[in-house]
C-alpha cells in the first residue's frame, strides 16, 4: 500500500493510498489503482507511505559561457553564480566535476589550454582552476577593468583578454602560472569578443560598431571593419559585436546586436555577405573543427546553422549558406560549442542542450537523440531516515524540513487529509563568499554539516517538542578544512569527509565535540577527488568512488583499506552497500549495473549473470544517470534506484528481461491472462509517474520520500524572454 504526500500550488498537502506488489510495479497514479503480481495476487512487498515533496525550490543558474576541449572531450560550463561544471562527453555526458561559485566571481568567458582551464569575468580577474581539488588554483588581476572575453592560440602558449578599457592584454602561459606580457594598441571602446587566427599571427576583436584585426607580434591594428547599424529606430543605437570567429582562409565571421551574421574578407577588410537572422541579438558563434559549419545563438532562443557549400549544383566556389534553425531554448542562447557530431547550447533558461547533427550521426541511435541536461548529476537532498527530516542544499544556504503526517486511514485510491503539515525547521545561511559544495545530515537528525572550498562547519541539533536548538561545533580537527563530500555513519557516531588525493578523513562525534580518528588512503596514486561516499548500515564498511573510476572499500573496524573493486571504464554515478549481504551495488554513467561481494572480493553470481545476458537496450538508452541506490529491508532481493525521470525496483529473485522482452511492461501485465503474465514478468519494475526527481529515499518506518522539482515551476521563475511566440505569427 502506498500513500502520497503532495503539495499543490495552494500549499495544501494530501496523501494518496495505492497498492504495490513485487512482480508488477505500477506507476503511481492519482486515481484508484489495483496492483497485481504475475499470478494475480496481492502484494508481498508490504505497505509504503510515500511523501511526495515539491517544496524544494531548487533553481539552477543561467549558463553564461562554455568551452569544449576536443582532445579530452570535456565541456566546461560556467553559470551565472560563478560555478563551473565539467561534463565528460565520452562517458554519456556525465557531469563529472563541479567547482562551486563565489559571490565575487562572475565568469564571463572560459578557455581550455591543453588540460588547464581558465576563466575571466567582469571582476577584472583571470582565474585558473584546480581540477583535482575543485577550487580556483590562482587568480590574477588584469588591470584593465571588467574582462569580457578570453581566448588562447592553438599552441596554448598565449592568452588574449578583451578588456573594458579598450585594450587587448596578452598573457604568457607558463607551467605553473600565467604572466602578463604586453598590451595591444588601446582602442576607444571596450573589447567584447576575440578570436585568434589558427596560425597565431593575427587576432580579430569585436567592439562597438567595428571589428579590429591586430598583429599578434607587434600589437598594432592592421584593419578596421565597420559594422552596419540596424534600420529604422535601431539605426541610432551602437552595434555590439558579441562574437567573432577567425577562420584559416582569413574569413572573419561576426555576430552582432543588430541580428546579423556577417562574413568578412580578413585580408582586404571587405564585407562579403550579410545574413539577417533575427530582429534581436546574435550572442554567440561557434565553428566546427573542419571549419565547414558554424552555428549562431540568438536572444530569441534559436540556434542557426550555416554550412560552407556550393549554392548551385556544379559550382566550384563555396559560400556560407544558412541551412538549419534549431529552437530548443525559451530564452537567450548565451553560449555555444560545435562538436564533431552535435551542437551544444546554453543560456538563460539554465538548460544544457545537446542537439545531434543528423548528417554526422547514425539515425535512430542513442547518439541521434536530443539531450537536455537540467539538474546536477549529484544529490542536493539529504535525508535523516530515522527522524523523518530532509536537508536541502542551496548555494547560499541550507534548509531543514520535517515531513508531514497523515491520518493513515483509507482504501487504495483515496486522498487523505494531512494531520501535520511539512514544516521548515531551520534556514542556515553560509558564512563567507564561497558557495556550499556539499552537505550532510545524520540519520538520527542530530548532526548537520556543510563545506565550502575554504572551510567545514558542523552543527549539533537538539529537538524539544516544537522547539529546535542548533549549536555550532567551534573546534574542528585541523585536517577537516575543506572537503568534497560528507557522510555520517548509520549510528551518527562518525563523520566521513573526502579530502585531497582520494583520501577520507574519519572524525568521531560525541555530544557537542568531534575528534580526529584517522585518514583513510587508497594504495593508488590517484589525485582525483572522491565524488561518492557510502557508509554501510552495520558500521563496518565505507565505500568511496573517485573520478578516476576507482572504487575503494575500507574496513572501519580496522581503519584500513579492505579492497579495490576492479576498475570499469565508465564513471560510477551511485554506490550502496546492502545492509544484510554486504554486497556493493554500483551503477555507472553508461547505465551498467554491477554487484560486488565485499566478503568474497569478487562479483556476485547475479552480477555475472546480468553482464552475460546484458541489460535491456531501453535501459541503456536512458539519458540521465542513476543518482541514488537503496534497499528494502523487508525484502532483501529488492534494489531501489532512481534517475531524473523514473525510479525502479530491481527484484533479484525474478528473471532478467531479455532483449525482446517489453521493459516497461506493467500495463501489459494487467491486461493479459495469468499464463501470459508469468511469461512476461521480469526483475525490472519501473515507475515513471514521478518526474524530475531530485531524491527518492526509504525511511526507517518503511515510508518512501520522493522529492520532485517540476520544470514548469523552474520556467515560471525565469525572466520573460525578449520575444514570445504567439499564435499564427
Amino acid at each position: 500500500m502506498m500513500m502520497l504526500e503532495k503539495k499543490n500550488r495552494k500549499n495544501q498537502f494530501r496523501f494518496k493510498v495505492l497498492n504495490v506488489v513485487p512482480d508488477v510495479f505500477q506507476p503511481v497514479d492519482l486515481v484508484a489503482e489495483k496492483f497485481i503480481d504475475c499470478k494475480g495476487n496481492r502484494s508481498k512487498m508490504g505497505e509504503f507511505k510515500v511523501h511526495r515533496v515539491r517544496f524544494f525550490d531548487y533553481m539552477p543558474s543561467a549558463i553564461r559561457a562554455m568551452a569544449f576541449n576536443r582532445r579530452s572531450e570535456r565541456l566546461a560550463v560556467a553559470r551565472a553564480d560563478g560555478a563551473v561544471e565539467i561534463f565528460n562527453f565520452s562517458d554519456n555526458y556525465f557531469q563529472e566535476k563541479v567547482i562551486p561559485g563565489q559571490d565575487s566571481r562572475a565568469v564571463e568567458a572560459l578557455c581550455w589550454v591543453d588540460q588547464r582551464l581558465f576563466s575571466a569575468g567582469l571582476n577584472g580577474e583571470i582565474t585558473e582552476y584546480d581540477l583535482e581539488n575543485l577550487r580556483p588554483r590562482c587568480t590574477m588581476a588584469a588591470f584593465g577593468g571588467p574582462i569580457w572575453t578570453i581566448s588562447s592560440n592553438n599552441r596554448g602558449t598565449m592568452l588574449a583578454l578583451g578588456c573594458e578599457d579598450g585594450t587587448v592584454k596578452m598573457f604568457e602561459v607558463l607551467e605553473e602560472r600565467v604572466q602578463f606580457q604586453r598590451n595591444f594598441d588601446r582602442q576607444k571602446g571596450r573589447i567584447i569578443s576575440l578570436s585568434w587566427h589558427p596560425s597565431g599571427t593575427l587576432i580579430a576583436a569585436g567592439m562597438m560598431d567595428m571589428i579590429r584585426v591586430f598583429d599578434a607580434e607587434t600589437g598594432h591594428a592592421t584593419h578596421r571593419l565597420l559594422v552596419e547599424r540596424g534600420v529604422g529606430a535601431s539605426k541610432s543605437r551602437e552595434v555590439v559585436v558579441w562574437s567573432v570567429a577567425f577562420l584559416s582562409d582569413h574569413t572573419i565571421v561576426s555576430g552582432d546586436s543588430a541580428g546579423k551574421v556577417q562574413i568578412w574578407d580578413g585580408v582586404t577588410g571587405t564585407l562579403l555577405r550579410t545574413h539577417l537572422v533575427t530582429k534581436w541579438d546574435v550572442l554567440a558563434l561557434s565553428v566546427s573543427q573542419d571549419q565547414s559549419s558554424l552555428v549562431a545563438g540568438t536572444s530569441e532562443g534559436t540556434v542557426i546553422q550555416f554550412q560552407l557549400i556550393s549554392s548551385t549544383v556544379g559550382q566550384q566556389d563555396k559560400e556560407w549558406v544558412r541551412t538549419r534553425t534549431f529552437k530548443n531554448h525559451s530564452h537567450d542562447v548565451r553560449a555555444l560549442a560545435h562538436t564533431e557530431t552535435a551542437v551544444v547550447s546554453g543560456g538563460m533558461d539554465t538548460q544544457l542542450v545537446v542537439r545531434p547533427l543528423l548528417d554526422k550521426v547514425e539515425k535512430n541511435t542513442q547518439e541521434s537523440s536530443l539531450r537536455k541536461i537540467v539538474f546536477p548529476h549529484r544529490s542536493l537532498v539529504c535525508c535523516a531516515k530515522k527522524a523523518g527530516l530532509l536537508l536541502f542544499q542551496f548555494p547560499e544556504h541550507l534548509e531543514l524540513w520535517r515531513l508531514g503526517e497523515s491520518e493513515g486511514h483509507g482504501k487504495p485510491g483515496d486522498s487523505l487529509t494531512v494531520k501535520t503539515k511539512p514544516e521548515k525547521l531551520i534556514q542556515l545561511k553560509r558564512k563567507g563568499e564561497d558557495h556550499i559544495c556539499c552537505s550532510a545530515l545524520s540519520p538520527c537528525g542530530g548532526w548537520m554539516a556543510y563545506s565550502t572550498v575554504s572551510s567545514v562547519r558542523l552543527y549539533r541539533l537538539q529537538y524539544n517538542n516544537n522547539n529546535i536548538g542548533i549549536t555550532k561545533v567551534s573546534r574542528l580537527p585541523k585536517d577537516l578544512c575543506s572537503v568534497h563530500q560528507l557522510c555520517f555513519s548509520s549510528d551518527s557516531s562518525r563523520l566521513f569527509a573526502s579530502s585531497s588525493h582520494s583520501s577520507v578523513i574519519v572524525v568521531a562525534l560525541n555530544q557537542q565535540e568531534c575528534t580526529y580518528l584517522h585518514t583513510l588512503k587508497p594504495k593508488s596514486s590517484s589525485r582525483q577527488p572522491v565524488h561518492l561516499l557510502f557508509a554501510s548500515e552495520d558500521g563496518k564498511w565505507l565505500a568511496t568512488a573517485n573520478t578516476d573510476c576507482e572504487i575503494h572499500i575500507y574496513n572501519l573496524d580496522k581503519l584500513k583499506l579492505h579492497c579495490t573493486v576492479p576498475v570499469y571504464s565508465s564513471y560510477p554515478t551511485a554506490i550502496a552497500i546492502h545492509p544484510l549481504t554486504s554486497n556493493l551495488v554500483v551503477v555507472h554513467a553508461d547505465q551498467q549495473i554491477f554487484e560486488y561481494s565485499l566478503e568474497q572480493k569478487e562479483y556476485t553470481e547475479w552480477s555475472r549473470k546480468l553482464q552475460k545476458l546484458g541489460l535491456h537496450s531501453l535501459w541503456l538508452e536512458r539519458d540521465t544517470p542513476v543518482t541514488h541506490i537503496t534497499f528494502n529491508p523487508r525484502n532483501p532481493a529488492h534494489i531501489i534506484l532512481h534517475d531524473m525521470f523514473m525510479f525502479c525496483i530491481i527484484d533479484q529473485s525474478l528473471p532478467l528481461p531479455e532483449a525482446k522482452t517489453l521493459l516497461y511492461n506493467q500495463m501489459t501485465l494487467r491486461s493479459v491472462p495469468e499464463p501470459e503474465r508469468i511469461r512476461h514478468s521480469h526483475a525490472f519494475k519501473i515507475c515513471k509517474n514521478f518526474q524530475h526527481l531530485l531524491c527518492v529515499r526509504l525511511l526507517e518506518d518503511h515510508s518512501l520520500v520522493v522529492v520532485e522539482r517540476p520544470l514548469l515551476d523552474i520556467m515560471s521563475q525565469l525572466p520573460a524572454p525578449v520575444r514570445q511566440k504567439k499564435f499564427a505569427t
